[in-house]
């Protein structure tokens, strides 16, 4: 049983695959088989599954994620001006961080959904906060998945948050490509950049692309699979970047183009990456084992469009998941998905409430009824939406790999499953227990019910947990970051009018409690009534002092369980 939210997710054995070979990245990735499935039912959304690329973005703050994101938005043609994450000068922010509180902070404090087109390919990007106190909703994202792409500061190499989320992405063997930001700056030599990356997050790397130097020398990247040199020019729009081709590095032009120096370097770098890794095996891509490495700069736009196309390439198409009863394959003709992330405030305007659904399988339709398969009720939806940001435009149907958003008015919660009839849940979507406790004080009593709407609704997004305590009416908001609080309070005032204030309480640990014997477990909660409390849908929890009163409490009441997820009340 894990007692916090690192003990749940990072504790699996993983090893460190060998060199890999062989495999042209234009050989065409098959699907795995699904021999217990009506070969014609396969068939019927073959061509739009195909067509379809889930991922996230993912990195430590301030590595170029949400640059990086505005850049693929840019080449898709969803948006026609990059905006700027942070800046005094530049009025138009990215597109991305669409919360206020982002924009005013320069940072990601939830995951937002963005579905473009480019090369005849649906995408559906999740651009995720990188700061670790929001971490639940990057790690409940990940579920929502088929591969992800990691950003890296050259400056900096790997950061703890990094070792973080790449650890998620092993446990599932997500595939991953790597992308070494900020080039045009002074930064590790590459070779121990790919090093301490290979050591560091527990995974091998294939270069994809090779820089020519870094800093104010970087003069641009070669492209190891098509033999190509693009030329670093700064604040140059992509399509004047300078493209070479030169199939022969012998060739006497890529002397004239960087200088002899340079060109010499660069063919001794290329030859020790042959003679090292070979060529890439996009199998081994596809189960999680190595990672293609792209180096560029998000903010220049340079070295972007050489990820992108290759991500189109090689980056899996959605594929089957896991469910409480049985595995699901995306080809499946009947529809199911699950909820992944849940919303308020979308638009402060209309108070919206927004449920995010990854469709698994089969084919999602406007209006027509689905099974609710938690409250075991049927239910339909008029205006289901696609996203960009806090944009949205209603849609009519869609399919495997899709992020579909849903009208919520308090039915859904994260990990709520969709079918057409049939009942499971889809499996493997963490939960967390709150590590920091304060409670909830409320400066305006004229805004009670205000406060009270506001603070159910965000809690309601998994970002932070209510706690009613037993015997009173004092609210308890439990987190895992200090920064959630800030965030909670800046919403509640903004989107609601309701302003509060947060008081540390000593809680260590909060947990769910159930028992054969309701007897035993009402006195319990009787004689711990300063510790009991309950969460939101009214069931028990014990917050524990210290790790010396829980296990105590743990050993003298052995009639009651103490769980460490809401999960058993599923």
């Amino acid at each position: 049983m894990a007692i916090n939210l690192f003990a749940t997710i990072f504790f699996y054995p993983s090893d460190k695959c060998s060199k890999p070979y062989l495999c042209c990245l234009k050989n065409k990735i098959s699907r795995v088989d699904t021999p217990n499935l009506d070969r014609k039912n396969i068939m019927k959304y073959d061509k739009e599954i195909s067509s379809r690329k889930t991922f996230a973005i993912i990195s430590h703050p301030d590595a170029g994620k949400t640059t990086l994101t505005e850049k693929f938005l840019l080449f898709g043609g969803a948006i026609q001006v990059a905006g700027a994450v942070k800046s005094n000068k530049i009025k138009k922010h990215a597109t991305s961080d669409f919360m206020e509180i982002e924009r005013q902070r320069g940072i990601s404090v939830a995951t937002s959904v963005m579905t473009f087109e480019y090369q005849g390919i649906s995408i559906n990007l999740l651009d995720t906060p990188g700061h670790k106190d929001f971490a639940e909703d990057t790690y409940r994202t990940l579920t929502a998945v088929d591969s992800v792409i990691l950003v890296v500061d050259s400056v900096n190499g790997v950061e703890a948050q990094t070792r973080r989320l790449m650890e998620v992405c092993r446990m599932r063997d997500t595939p991953v490509i790597v992308f070494i930001n900020k080039m045009d700056r002074d930064g590790k030599n590459r070779f121990d950049l790919l090093e301490e990356i290979e050591n560091e997050l527990k995974i091998s790397l294939h270069p994809m692309t090779w820089p020519i130097n870094s800093g104010k020398d970087f003069k641009g990247v070669y492209n190891l699979h098509d033999k190509s040199l693009r030329l670093f020019t700064a604040s140059t729009k992509a399509d004047d970047e300078d493209v070479i081709s030169i199939s022969d590095l012998e060739d006497k032009l890529l002397d004239a183009k960087v200088g002899d120096r340079d060109a010499e370097q660069l063919r001794e770098d290329v030859e020790l990456i042959d003679g090292v890794y070979g060529e890439l095996n996009s199998d081994d891509y596809l189960h999680g084992r190595i990672a293609p490495v792209f180096f560029g700069s998000a903010v220049n736009n340079f070295g972007v469009k050489e990820m992108l196309d290759t991500f189109i390439r090689i980056a899996p198409i959605p594929k089957s998941r896991e469910t409480s009863t049985r595995t699901v394959a995306a080809e499946e003709d009947k529809f199911s998905g699950f909820i992944f992330k849940i919303h308020a405030n979308l638009d402060p305007k209309h108070r919206d409430r927004i449920a995010f659904m990854r469709v698994c399988s089969g084919k999602f339709e406007r209006n027509k009824y689905f099974h609710h398969v938690r409250l075991n009720k049927d239910m339909r939806f008029s205006n289901p939406y696609s996203f960009m940001a806090r944009s949205k435009d209603i849609i009519e149907d869609a399919y495997a790999g899709d992020v579909v958003g849903l009208f919520d008015t308090g039915n859904f919660k994260i990990g709520d499953t969709l079918t057409e009839g049939e009942d499971f849940y889809f499996i493997g979507i963490p939960t967390f227990s709150p590590e920091i406790f304060k409670e909830l004080v409320n400066k305006d009593p004229m805004k009670t019910k205000q406060l009270e709407k506001g603070i159910s609704q965000l809690t309601d997004e998994g970002v932070a947990q209510l706690f009613t305590q037993f015997g009173g009416n004092k609210k308890i908001i439990g987190c895992v970051g200090e920064l959630q609080f800030e965030v909670i309070q800046y919403r509640l005032l903004q989107e609601y009018g309701a302003a509060c204030e947060f008081r540390t309480l000593p809680y260590f640990k909060a947990c769910w409690l159930t028992s054969k014997d309701p007897k035993k477990l009402e006195d319990f909660l009787r004689f711990k009534q300063q510790n009991s409390a309950e969460d939101k849908d009214g069931h028990p929890v014990y917050l524990a002092q210290s790790e010396w009163f829980l296990n105590t409490e743990i050993t003298n009441n052995p009639d009651i369980t103490f769980h460490f997820s809401s999960e058993i009340h599923k």
